[in-house]
């Protein structure tokens, strides 16, 4: 999974990326700071891969991973080349998901390329910037599709008017995500790779005093709250300096800090779980002496599909999973405790796979 951080220059964005991957991007008061995408993979902390560990002693600790992008801020008139322009267009598209660090507090110490804060202002900047950026590339996948139409073929003649009235949709400031269409023509959309298509999280980028106080007494964050509900986003309050000051701290300071703060866990922690419910998310679970690891897959996906992950032979000549629910096995303390209850399942290829699903996969190819 790879995630695009984005914002107008100056509302903490390298803050918050060196707090969440302490991979040391630059971060200082003026724009254009960041000027290569700078890249952090985090593993994706999970109890349950803990606990397993410490019952098998394994050779190989593998925890699921989240690939973040710092990309440099924007400014009106990027999808004409304003600022980094295209540079931070094209980085966008080769994610899966953006979060897009707002600003929520004052401070005149901190500039602000717009001269003063204002978190729904910032958010139509770069909407309106990005809606031009996919205007341009609809309208090309328009041309496109009428030359193949020429000769009466009718894919392409349908293909020419979903797009040109998406073209529509957006030519009112409307973000394509947003544009209400059949199934089979939203299929046709996404092969385009649209930036407004990509779901969000705002990150609600506050100061520790508005953070200590709690976002329902932020009224920059309720108002942040209240778009983002309404375009079926998700919002999470978060303060990158203060994410900052506890990726700096060892474990027991940092635990001592964050219940000081009356933190129960860590803004990383909380984004990630924010990422994986926005883009319908779970993970699976294969442990042994020779490895624990977590398999990241979506929501619905089916037994066979998920060994496919493992590797293309396990779904190929899939058998059966033999699954135990994590939390089963916890109240267990070993799988062969588990056996003899009877918690271990044996399931088919229509099997549904679920979130902490413990598994061994069985297969002949």
């Amino acid at each position: 999974m790879k995630l695009g951080i984005v914002g107008l220059p100056n509302v903490g964005k390298s803050t918050l990326f060196n707090a969440i991957t302490n991979a040391g991007a630059e971060s200082a008061n003026y724009p254009f700071c960041t000027i290569d995408p700078n890249v952090g993979t985090v593993a994706v902390p999970d109890e349950r891969l803990d606990f397993l560990a410490e019952m098998y002693s394994p050779k190989k600790y593998t925890p699921a991973v989240i690939e973040f992008v710092d990309i440099a801020g924007l400014v009106k008139g990027a999808s004409k080349g304003e600022g980094l322009g295209n540079k931070f267009l094209s980085n966008i598209r080769m994610t899966d998901a953006i979060i897009h660090v707002v600003r929520c507090f004052d401070d005149e110490n901190v500039i602000h390329v717009e001269g003063n804060t204002d978190p729904l202002r910032d958010i139509e900047i770069i909407n309106l910037e990005l809606i031009m950026a996919d205007m341009e590339m609809v309208e090309r996948r328009v041309d496109k599709a009428k030359k193949a139409a020429k000769g009466g073929d009718r894919k392409f003649l349908h293909e020419a008017e979903v797009m040109e009235g998406l073209l529509a949709h957006m030519n009112d400031g409307k973000l394509a995500r947003s544009y209400d269409c059949p199934p089979e023509d939203r299929e046709i959309i996404e092969e385009s790779e649209l930036l407004t298509l990509k779901p969000v999280i705002y990150a609600a980028n506050m100061d520790e005093k508005g953070f200590s106080d709690g976002p329902e007494n932020n009224a920059y964050y309720k108002l942040l709250e209240k778009y983002a509900l309404a375009e079926g986003s998700q919002v999470l309050p978060i303060c990158a300096k203060v994410e900052q000051e506890i990726g700096e701290l060892d474990d027991e300071d940092k635990a001592l800090f964050m219940e000081e703060l009356g933190m129960s866990e860590s803004g990383l922690s909380r984004l990630i779980k924010c990422s994986y419910s926005l883009l319908g998310l779970i993970s699976f679970l294969t442990c042994g002496p020779d490895e624990v690891r977590a398999w990241t897959i979506r929501k619905g996906t089916k037994a066979p599909q998920a060994a496919g992950k493992i590797h293309t032979d396990f779904e190929r000549g899939f058998i059966r999973a033999e699954i135990v629910a994590f939390d089963d096995l916890k109240n267990c303390g070993t799988m062969a405790v588990a056996r003899d209850k009877g918690l271990i399942r044996s399931e088919g290829k229509e099997y549904v796979m679920h979130d902490g699903d413990v598994t061994l996969f069985r297969f002949n190819v």
